[in-house]
């Protein structure tokens, strides 16, 4: 599937662009609608003038990625139109919400659901392994279900999405080293500055089946740097009584993608294998933590709202200063 690069103005002749649905430092994304014949997508429009050249090839690199993969489980790419000031992006219209705002919508969650959920999840990672993407940045906030829970057609869907930071690793013997990912998600090889590849998005994927079971990450603290000493050393537990109703295989799945040694850790064929996700025997009965996951995140987006102010009165200052230089009196 090659890129279909065309004139930023084309956009317009192709789609009605609607309403905002979201906006990053140097994208927004919108609906829109295709006017042949009226389905939705979201188009990611991104300027070319907040990015350097780097950063610009991470968005090419990002399309040429999204463009070679096709899994029921990840976002899809249609077609990209690039002029020499924008890049937009034709997404998959995802409307149901990110993972845990949808958990905690529910009301209640099972470790049979949390089963289900990791068995899609782990099917689109083998999936993106398999043809050489790495995605480096799994966490909640990138896994988004494609339709509203009222919905009865595909409403239990969820998505992989923002491939931003993916890469391909198609030969095994050339390890990434680039440090990324998002911290209390990121592997400990990672944050050793050691090479590393796949086994990566395991360990990403153990964090989120540990809050998933019990309602808070397994690796927490307020300092960044004693943080990132836990995850290097593997320190997190099983503590009562948040875990004492938790079945044995459930917690050996986690411990098996919780493993400091990236060679050791479970690969996604053996995750799909374990008991706990093939065996369909996964109790139903209702976890109780929805209240501690709302709190986990409302603490989050308190966060994100907090940047964003901080951004804002940097952006006000700076605003300020130059009002202030403008409105000197020049001497002649």
């Amino acid at each position: 599937m090659g890129n279909k690069l065309v004139k930023a103005g084309e956009v317009n002749r192709h789609y009605d662009l609607k309403e905002t649905l979201g906006t990053g430092s140097f994208a927004t994304v919108k609906r829109a609608i295709r006017k042949k014949d009226k389905r939705e997508f979201a188009i990611k429009i991104i300027k070319k003038s907040k990015l350097n050249e780097e950063e610009l090839a991470v968005v090419h690199d990002e399309v040429n990625i999204m463009h070679s993969i096709e899994h029921e489980n990840c976002v899809m790419l249609y077609e990209m139109f690039e002029s020499n000031k924008k890049v937009f992006m034709v997404l998959e219209l995802l409307e149901g919400g990110e993972l845990f705002d949808r958990i905690v919508a529910r009301g209640s969650y099972s470790e049979s659901d949390a089963s289900a959920l990791i068995k899609c999840i782990v099917s689109a990672i083998e999936y993106l392994h398999s043809v050489g993407v790495v995605h480096r940045d799994l966490k909640p906030e990138n896994l988004i279900y494609a339709n509203p829970m009222s919905s009865k057609k595909n409403a239990d869907i969820i998505k992989i999405t923002d491939f931003g930071l993916a890469k391909y690793n198609t030969d095994k013997s050339q390890r990434m080293s680039t440090a990324c990912g998002t911290p209390g998600y990121v592997a400990p090889e990672v944050l050793k500055n050691e090479k590393y590849g796949p086994p990566v998005d395991m360990w990403s994927i153990g964090v989120i089946l540990y809050i998933l079971l019990c309602g808070f990450p397994p690796f927490y603290h307020e300092s960044t740097s004693a943080l990132y000493k836990q995850i290097k050393g593997g320190k997190y537990d099983f503590p009562d009584p948040y875990w004492t109703e938790i079945s044995k295989t459930a917690k050996s799945l986690v411990a098996g993608l919780l493993t400091v040694d990236p060679n050791k850790r479970l690969t996604p064929r053996q995750v799909l294998e374990h008991e706990w996700i093939a065996g369909g025997n996964a109790s139903s009965n209702p976890l109780g933590h929805t209240k501690r996951l709302r709190l986990m995140q409302l603490k989050r987006k308190l966060r994100r709202g907090v940047k964003c102010i901080i951004a804002l009165n940097k952006f006000k200052v700076a605003l300020e200063k130059v009002m202030e230089t403008e409105s000197e009196p020049r001497s002649r």
